[in-house]
């Protein structure tokens, strides 16, 4: 939850955006659990309270920790290293130590809330050093941990100068979670590079302490860990009821009304983020305005761009970009009536969201590396009628589930115009087949499943770990 001030001056609290949040928060809904997480303002003490049914529980940080752990590290050194350094990582101490500060407080919170022998599940790339962290202070717990985006190759991987640090913090879960296979073998190469570990099958066999090869001090026998791929979904039930809704049905009627009724609508989803090849998909469909493949009578590219990190400096040196690429595109081919981009840089609730997605003919999801990519998944579901294109790049995670959508190389400009091109002519019968092919994965792989086959399987590599150590 993040806080918010409403029109009357009074504080509340609203869900973070995001797919981390959409994706946990149906889970917690069911269970008997408590969140903990940062409530996203500074210097903020708050007390553990409860908000829709869910049990929060604060952690603090201060400005110098927002800049240096979140700001700092987390966002300006580990997300860039980890989406195949497209931005330069930047690698500063003080950084590193205000990571470790953060994630010690996180790691003392979950042990201090635990029941004995409780399921603790730690969150995404801000908090690798908890599992650790939290084994020596809880070993009876069962630690979980899910890495939502890419984990890099071992060659960019190992530039980071607390390489080992980061992987023994990871290695003090039961079991880690990452998107795709690929993810999952990068770890397990870093890991056998960095620690001389056999690894099989995602199974890590970690040797007791006194090793001078094994970097951690804690209190370990020898266990096994695993390290697999659980690609996150969506709670697509909701997007259904949501787009057979008649007041949405009619709200995505009233887009294309307020766009000037156009032929064909490309939409792109996207936090205004250098992963997501906004700017690569405005090239694209600039140069075929330009080449006369598209009108700007009949076609309009709306791009919602949800605002992001905007105290990072390449985050605002990106906004001025998109922008500057967007006045520059409506300049040369806009007319009175019709803008050639309709650009949104703000978030909306999901009913709007769900309205855009059925009003939208093509959606166009070309991240130049994605962990997952939610809206691609977001937009199927939706698609009760079976019709509407994804063209999807094949470097987000989503592309190793939705082979039926249309499967882009980013970087390759005429590639990516070539795919827009083939999803405005599609005959709609092969855009239903291959619609009805998509929803049934999304359907049929929600988040509840998602949820219940990783904490299935952390069940089971506690117990085959715990085993293994006699």
């Amino acid at each position: 939850m993040d806080r918010v001030q409403g029109k009357d001056g009074e504080l509340g609290w609203k869900p973070s955006p995001g797919g981390l949040v959409a994706a946990l928060e149906p889970l917690m809904h069911r269970t008997d659990g408590a969140w903990i997480g940062w409530t996203g303002v500074a210097d903020e003490e708050v007390e553990p309270f409860e908000a829709d049914g869910i049990r929060l529980a604060p952690v603090m940080l201060d400005a110098r920790e927002v800049e240096q752990y979140y700001e700092g590290f987390s966002n300006d050194t580990l997300w860039p290293l980890y989406h195949d350094v497209i931005a330069q990582p930047s690698y500063h101490r003080p950084w590193w130590e205000a990571y470790e500060v953060v994630n010690r407080r996180f790691a003392e919170r979950a042990a201090s809330l635990a029941d004995e022998g409780a399921t603790v599940w730690v969150q995404d790339y801000q908090l690798q050093l908890v599992p650790r962290m939290l084994r020596d202070l809880r070993p009876d717990l069962t630690i979980g941990f899910f890495n939502h985006i890419p984990f890099p190759a071992y060659g960019l991987y190992s530039q980071l100068p607390w390489r080992t640090q980061i992987l023994d913090g990871l290695l003090g879960a039961d079991l880690i979670g990452f998107q795709r296979r690929a993810d999952a073998g990068n770890f397990a190469r870093a890991v056998r590079r960095l620690f001389h570990l056999p690894t099989s099958d995602g199974r890590i066999r970690l040797p007791s302490v006194g090793l001078d090869r094994w970097p951690h001090s804690g209190s370990d026998r020898p266990r096994t860990v695993v390290a697999r791929a659980f690609p996150i979904s969506i709670d697509a039930t909701s997007y259904v009821e949501l787009a057979q809704r008649p007041d949405i049905q009619e709200r995505a009627r009233q887009i294309r009304r307020d766009l000037g009724d156009p032929e064909r609508i490309l939409l792109g989803v996207d936090r205004l983020d250098y992963t997501k090849g906004i700017g690569h998909r405005i090239a694209a469909y600039a140069e075929l305005l330009a080449e006369g493949k598209l009108d700007v009578d009949t076609t309009v590219l709306m791009q919602v761009a949800n605002p992001s990190r905007e105290r990072v400096e390449t985050y605002r040196a990106l906004r001025d970009e998109i922008e500057l690429a967007v006045g520059r595109v409506n300049g040369d081919y806009g007319t009175i009536r019709h803008a050639a981009i309709s650009y949104l840089h703000h978030g909306y609730p999901r009913e709007e969201m769900v309205a855009m997605f059925l009003a939208a003919d093509v959606m166009l999801v070309t991240a130049l590396r994605d962990g997952m990519n939610l809206v691609a998944k977001e937009y199927v579901a939706a698609r009760t009628d079976e019709d509407g294109v994804l063209v999807l790049s094949e470097f987000a995670g989503a592309a190793d589930e939705l082979k039926q959508a249309l499967l882009v190389n980013p970087h390759d400009i005429e590639g990516l115009k070539h795919a827009i091109l083939t999803a405005v002519s599609m005959p709609r019968q092969e855009r239903r087949q291959r619609m009805r092919s998509l929803r049934r994965r999304v359907l049929e792989h929600d988040v509840d499943r998602w949820s219940r086959d990783f904490l299935t399987a952390l069940a089971e590599a506690r117990r085959n770990g715990t085993a293994a150590e006699g």
